[in-house]
């Protein structure tokens, strides 16, 4: 499932490098995929849309019974 979803989240980035940001893809576990937001995506007042509406509702559309929801390490230790 992880390769899948690396997959997935490459054909998105251009799409974030496109504004100047990206992601890295950090885990999957429990279906949960975590990601860190990079460059202008970084601190972004629009990241938290960014997730649940393109990269979240992405995965989730793929694989349903896998994904439940994507969340953003970004700001996290």
């Amino acid at each position: 499932m992880r390769h899948q979803i690396q997959k997935t989240l490459d054909t998105l980035r251009p799409m974030l490098q496109a504004d100047g940001g990206d992601l890295t893809f950090v885990d999957y576990f429990n279906r949960i995929v975590y990601v860190k937001l990079t460059g202008a995506c970084e601190g972004c007042p629009h990241a938290n849309l960014t997730i649940q509406n393109g990269i979240e509702a992405k995965l989730v559309e793929l694989y349903p019974e896998e994904v439940l929801e994507v969340r953003d390490i970004t700001f996290e230790d």
